[in-house]
């Protein structure tokens, strides 16, 4: 890919790239929806993601290219930008809004970009962009990001540039991956402990359902607001920073302080799946892969049925796994209302599962899913 990106550079600028950095997508092994409530995920970067070559200019602009999107752009080197629409190259321009902050440029960037996570699934295309616009830029110049910075920078550009109210989880996946690992991330404290993760026989299988969703325009961030309105309600009687503070037993001692219904299912799932983290962390740690998939099942019925960010198309994909001999788990994951699924799939099988699960999603949702079968990767590196 290397070789491919640098020729079409060369091609599009007319010299070659100076410096070519990578940074994967991530899935989300389990732990849904809790990272922007201070809970445990247990996310691993794959092999999809953002390739980035890059070159000074004498011109004092800095421009924005790619091989998947026909939208280009430039902008003059100034000391903020604002957001400009939906376009793509809005994301590596909150990162250039927030670094110059603390570092103005000393000249001028063409910029080419290539990915081949699938915009919209919910592997993270918007936080492999930040991440490797913001690594690539720290690396190019210099300018002395300590490694935890580049996530907690990428994330400020989702929240405060892009919109999007999105917990540290995906960005720092990207950033802090390793091949055949997983990574149990307290998205409060940002402690971390690495896990192994050998899927022995069996091979991490992607489904795109093809459903494309724009979390600013879905209802992640009005699930985000029903959970700060749980916290609100706990907080007349307990002290809390955030819900995943709370075990299961401490919740049901003071879950009737939550008084609409919506809302108390909404921390309900919160405070479970954040247990269900530490149960799959013992399970891979162990080497127990049918817990570790028992407990994949779990999470995608609480997503269903208490968070309801699952809908039709995911809900096939998992139906079908369940019933599926050579699948010991699945669920969605990223944010859901469309995106991907996951599955622990027997090596071997890959192409029954393609074409069984192909012909039972197509006739339940009227097209094609996409599937990928991955390995566990590295985080955002130079190459």
């Amino acid at each position: 890919m290397k070789t491919e990106l640098i020729s079409k550079f060369l091609e599009k600028y007319g010299h070659e790239p100076t410096a070519n950095y990578f940074t994967p997508g991530r899935v989300n092994l389990i732990g849904e929806h809790i990272d922007y409530n201070g809970g445990l995920v247990m996310p691993c970067a794959v092999t999809l993601g953002t390739w980035l070559s890059m070159a000074p200019n004498n011109d004092n602009v800095i421009r924005f290219k790619s091989l998947n999107f026909s939208e280009e752009q430039e902008f003059p080197i100034q000391t903020r930008y604002t957001k400009t629409g939906p376009e793509w190259y809005n994301y590596p321009l909150g990162v250039f809004n927030e670094i110059i902050k603390r570092y103005p440029l000393t000249s001028g960037l063409d910029l080419l970009f290539f990915g081949n996570i699938p915009i919209g699934s919910g592997l993270s295309s918007s936080a492999s962009i930040e991440v490797a616009m913001a690594y690539a830029l720290n690396n190019y110049f210099n300018l002395g990001y300590e490694k935890i910075e580049i996530p907690l920078l990428a994330q400020k550009v989702e929240n405060e540039f892009i919109g999007v109210n999105c917990g540290i989880m995906d960005q720092f996946a990207v950033a802090f991956g390793e091949t055949d690992k997983a990574i149990v991330l307290n998205c409060d404290t940002l402690h971390h402990e690495i896990v192994d993760c050998n899927l022995g026989n069996y091979k991490l299988a992607i489904i795109n359902t093809n459903k494309p969703r724009k979390l600013a325009e879905s209802k992640y961030n009005q699930r985000v607001a029903e959970c700060q309105t749980a916290l609100r309600q706990l907080n007349k009687e307990i002290s809390l920073h955030n819900l995943c503070e709370l075990n299961a037993d401490k919740f049901a001692e003071y879950s009737r302080l939550i008084t609409d219904p919506i809302v108390l299912n909404r921390a309900t799932h919160v405070v479970n799946e954040n247990d269900r983290v530490n149960l799959a962390a013992k399970a891979l740690n162990s080497g127990n892969l049918t817990e570790f998939g028992r407990l994949m099942y779990a999470s995608h019925q609480s997503l269903k049925d208490l968070y309801e960010v699952t809908g039709a198309e995911l809900d096939a994909v998992v139906e079908f796994c369940s019933a599926y001999e050579h699948v010991i788990g699945a669920r969605m994951t990223g944010a859901g209302f469309g995106g991907c699924a996951i599955a622990l799939l027997k090596k071997g099988q890959e192409d029954d599962f393609n074409k069984k699960l192909t012909d039972f999603y197509t006739d339940r949702i009227g097209y094609a899913p996409t599937i990928y079968i991955s390995e566990i990767g590295n985080g955002a590196s130079i190459i």
